[in-house]
């Protein structure tokens, strides 16, 4: 059942860092990297893997390093925007024309703290207005938008529709099926929330509420911690989810999907129309129906497309002897067929509330290596890092490695800092260039995570918050 897990722990650093890990992973409950195995114009031998040399590197801001919290990179046609936390700990906004070396900086009136959930994220509406909200964990919304197109210094904050923003977590922006600016967060706590949709009239400049219910109702009892809405290759929006009952995560359970094309009107994986708002009761959307304390994250599960376009949910849970192995799911025939793709003899048993760092288990989605050849990549708190490769059709374990390309160029990989347990933070680009063949990425160096709480002096010094531009090509060895 299983592909090369038993290896050494040395071979497996090895073919980890070889891998694009693209599941970055910051903290439980934020949306994730997801990656898409078929687009609709993609070629059948253009493989995942690439190649890449850095090709600019531009200096940001100092910014704050006694502990992690997510920034954002927002690259629109010739434009570039950056949100972050200073080294004075005050959101900031940085904006400038590709091909400049010079920085436009504003800075907001919101101060973190030192929770780690209160990431900072943005969006760009078509009238080309900056959107920027984060700073949150249960606290009244944070939300800034430019009055002039492509001027941040006249950013100011705002309220949405003033109903249910006095405890706001986990804001995302994204684009509904028409390309209209949508907000989603949730309301309430950890174990009792409501998942919230509203909708921007850029006509008018306000927001609305897009759907008249939650789209998840906790029933006071729980709250769903959302992967997604991820649009796929097949133009749906996919959401992939688990419930969670307390504040502390070792209760999370009952991995579930849905889909919908216009997020309004939702069904499951086969069709099945969903009334909402959605709650745990609904069976059809169960993928895999893991009990509390059965050994799933939120956070932890990652979503991919095959190359018919049916998704690939990867994860990890404990099996009937207690031990922690990794799975894949995907939909087949009125079911979904889950696949177990480890088959270890350790257990991982994790718990606790506030901002976790490695729970001794981590999986990446799916990506494709070649046609009809699938790779994940994990860590283990026993069996190390390494690679599992699939058969794409069977979602079958396959007793092959594959070449060594590196995640990274070198010179992104060693820690500046000389303060003890140092590590470096990335930042996907959220949006997307002209420039074929071309990513951005955020990077800076911090302590680690301490279930968000204060940390006594002395903390290592504010660290650089640089911008990378790499080039790829292809690599087919």
């Amino acid at each position: 059942m299983t592909a090369n897990p038993q290896s050494s722990k040395d071979s497996k650093r090895s073919h980890i860092a070889s891998l694009r890990f693209r599941g970055l992973f910051f903290l439980a409950g934020s949306l994730l990297a997801v990656t898409t195995l078929a687009e609709p114009d993609s070629k059948p031998n253009e493989y995942s893997f690439r190649r890449e040399t850095i090709e600019e590197t531009l200096d940001v801001a100092e910014v704050l390093a006694g502990f992690p919290v997510r920034f954002c990179l927002l690259t629109k046609d010739d434009r570039q925007v950056v949100a972050y936390y200073d080294k004075a700990r005050q959101m900031t906004v940085a904006s400038r024309t590709l091909g400049s070396d010079q920085w436009q900086t504003q800075v907001l009136p919101s101060r973190i703290g030192w929770d780690s959930h209160n990431y900072v994220t943005m969006a760009i509406d078509h009238d080309g207005q900056l959107h920027v909200s984060g700073n949150m964990h249960n606290v009244p919304l944070i939300y800034f938008r430019t009055e002039k197109a492509g001027d941040i210094s006249t950013l100011k904050q705002y309220a949405m529709t003033g109903k249910l923003e006095d405890r706001v977590t986990y804001p995302k922006f994204l684009k509904d099926h028409r390309g209209e600016l949508i907000f989603t967060y949730r309301h309430g706590g950890s174990g009792n929330g409501n998942t919230i949709y509203n909708r921007y009239n850029r006509k008018k400049h306000f927001w609305t509420r897009l759907l008249d219910t939650p789209l998840f109702d906790g029933e006071g009892r729980r709250n769903a911690y959302p992967l997604g809405p991820v649009r796929g290759p097949d133009g749906w929006f996919h959401v992939v989810w688990v419930w969670r009952d307390t504040p502390d995560c070792a209760t999370n359970h009952h991995l579930s999907y849905v889909r919908s094309r216009d997020l309004i009107h939702w069904e499951s994986a086969f069709g099945e129309p969903v009334k909402l708002p959605i709650k745990m009761s609904q069976k059809e959307l169960w993928v895999d129906p893991i009990p509390i304390h059965g050994g799933i994250i939120n956070g932890g599960e990652k979503l991919a497309f095959g190359a018919d376009n049916r998704p690939i949910i990867t994860y990890h849970k404990s099996d009937e002897k207690g031990n922690m192995q990794i799975y894949a799911a995907r939909p087949a025939e009125k079911t979904w067929a889950v696949h177990q793709l480890t088959d270890w003899n350790k257990p991982v048993v994790f718990g606790g509330r506030g901002s976790m760092g490695f729970i001794g288990i981590r999986v990446s989605e799916v990506i494709q290596a070649e046609p009809g050849v699938l790779t994940m990549t994990y860590q283990h708190q026993d069996y190390g890092e390494g690679q599992l490769v699939m058969d794409a059709e069977t979602l079958k374990p396959l007793n092959r490695t594959l070449p060594a390309v590196p995640e990274f160029p070198k010179e992104m990989t060693g820690i500046q800092s000389d303060y003890p347990g140092m590590g470096i933070q990335r930042v996907s680009d959220i949006g997307n260039s002209d420039e074929a063949g071309v990513r951005y990425l955020l990077q800076w160096e911090t302590f680690g995570r301490n279930y968000d709480r204060a940390r006594k002096p002395p903390l290592p010094k504010p660290s650089m918050l640089k911008l990378y531009k790499l080039k790829s090509m292809p690599s087919k060895e």
